[in-house]
């Protein structure tokens, strides 16, 4: 070490005290007057502010010193103060020089300094060595210094499919809707890997120079959610499809299905009930049943049958459900048409026309294409409806209604409750078991029935942690769905018909004068139509 930075030094003469200020070398700093007036001001030496701004001031250009005071005083023998930052990160240290003929401090002195304040960690030896070999004055020398944590990051999760992929029917120049081209599928091989966990990095615990720990913050722990179909990797970091077939993912489970495929859903099939997807190449016949764990894909028509889908429904050329077919899909619903049939979706349903028919979506009726047209019985969804016509000249009784899920919102009040109950729990355990492993650490010698206790007592805090980190997930994709529907509306990009019924939330309009173009929203506790 150098001296670069400017500093000062108080010198003894026959006719009283004189300071003397010493410029930076090149590449340094000058020397504030904040130093030596703290320094004086500590050891009740008098002085002029005056004149020490002044010796500052020129010593900062070249060497230069005044008479601070007349007199004589004891000589100040070489002096170190020694700062402990608020974090007790950093021990900072400046010398003082000493005046002619006093005492020099020794490294032997810091270090008893730093032992008085408790710095026992991040010393550093060469920069103690260098300090004492070459005496630094005025000048902030770090000492010591703490080990910050290094931090680290959430697990996650990387999927390698496309997990967010809708049917979406192409839409023909000349208005028309293709159901057959959908493209709906994520289709997989067996042996491919479907998702990769990249585990939690929980970083490393960093120390300050006291010898205290800093933990590193908390991070997201994440694990592969699946269902049949998939195995696990023996690392556990991966998930490979068993089957050929296609891959989806609902909620945080991934699911490959493999497919279970007929011509047609008739007396020589019977009802079909699938741990998969089932593909109908022909027609389903009134009076049938398909169930199927995954998706069912039917490329003919549904007559008076009932569908019922763990996933999504596709029916490429619509629907006669001769009032008694159902439709029931956890996913979306597609299909040319729907006419006398009851669809239920949890997700979205798009067709180009509906007509006498009851249908519910989960979030959004899309009816569009060449027709588009909803006329006569119910449509409802929790977020909107598009259509081109609503109702129909003769003025049949058309129900249309939009505002959030009830089912949704029941199952959020559900898990809400739930996360409390958990919550509450954990919060009874912890100062139990707190004081259970205080005792044991304390080298208490546990009688068996408490061991076991306490042993319940870890197991269920772990499991209804782990619980509520699945609810969380569940409530952020309810809180989405529901966000979403937060201002529901219903688009006309045709006529409205007299007689059609419009319901947003809780509030409803009956159409008694045709309207064109035009959108309805809920305002001021009414249902206000305005234009698009």
């Amino acid at each position: 070490m150098q001296q670069k930075n400017g500093y000062f030094r108080l010198e003894q003469k026959p006719d009283g005290v004189y300071i003397r200020v010493f410029p930076a070398a090149e590449g340094g700093e000058t020397l504030p007057v904040g130093i030596p007036k703290d320094y004086l001001d500590r050891r009740g030496i008098t002085y002029d502010i005056v004149k020490l701004n002044e010796v500052v001031m020129k010593g900062s250009q070249e060497e230069y010193a005044v008479l601070l005071c007349k007199g004589s005083i004891i000589p100040e023998r070489e002096a170190c103060d020694l700062t402990v930052s608020s974090d007790n990160m950093h021990a900072i240290v400046m010398l003082y020089p000493p005046m002619d003929g006093a005492e020099s401090i020794t490294v032997d002195e810091l270090r008893n300094d730093l032992r008085m304040k408790a710095v026992t960690h991040g010393i550093n030896e060469d920069v103690l060595k260098d300090l004492f070999a070459g005496k630094i004055y005025c000048e902030d020398i770090e000492v010591a210094t703490g080990k910050e944590p290094r931090h680290g990051t959430d697990a996650r999760i990387e999927y390698h499919f496309e997990t967010n992929r809708k049917a979406k029917p192409q839409e023909n120049e000349d208005g028309s809707v293709d159901f057959h081209q959908l493209n709906a599928l994520n289709h997989i091989k067996k042996g491919d890997i479907l998702a990769t966990l990249i585990p939690e990095d929980k970083g490393e615990p960093g120390e300050d120079i006291k010898g205290n720990i800093i933990k590193p913050r908390d991070v997201k722990r994440a694990k592969l959610d699946f269902g049949h179909n998939i195995e696990l990797s023996e690392d556990k970091t991966q998930i490979i499809s068993m089957v050929d077939g296609h891959v989806s993912l609902f909620g945080t489970k991934v699911f490959a299905s493999n497919e279970f495929e007929v011509e047609n859903v008739d007396n020589a099939t019977g009802d079909i009930d699938y741990d998969g997807d089932v593909k109908v190449n022909g027609n389903v016949k009134t009076g049938f049943k398909v169930k199927a764990s995954g998706s069912i894909y039917v490329n003919g028509v549904v007559e008076g049958a009932e569908l019922d889908a763990g996933g999504n429904i596709t029916i490429a050329r619509g629907m006669n459900g001769m009032s008694r077919g159902t439709l029931n899909a956890k996913g979306y619903i597609v299909s040319k048409f729907l006419e006398n049939a009851t669809a239920l979706a949890g997700s979205y349903i798009q067709s180009e026309s509906i007509m006498n028919s009851n249908v519910q979506a989960g979030t959004e009726i899309i009816v569009n294409g060449k027709k588009g047209f909803i006329a006569g019985g119910s449509v409802a969804a929790s977020n909107k409806i598009t259509a081109k016509t609503l109702g129909s000249h003769l003025g049949a009784n058309t129900n249309v209604e939009v505002g959030i899920n009830p089912t949704l919102k029941r199952e959020q009040n559900q898990l809400t409750k739930q996360v409390q109950d958990n919550q509450k729990t954990v919060a009874q355990i912890e100062p139990v078991l707190a004081a259970l492993v205080k005792k044991r650490s304390m080298g208490v010698q546990l009688p068996e029935e408490q061991v076991k206790q306490m042993q319940l007592l870890m197991s269920t805090r772990a499991a209804k942690i782990d619980e509520n980190k699945q609810l969380h997930a569940r409530l952020d994709e309810l809180d989405e769905i529901i966000s979403e529907g937060a201002n529901p509306c219903i688009i006309v990009s045709g006529d409205v018909y007299a007689g059609v019924k419009i319901t947003i939330l809780d509030v409803s309009k009956y159409i008694k004068n045709a309207v064109s173009y035009c959108r309805f929203i809920r305002e001021a506790g009414d249902v206000k139509v305005t234009a698009i």
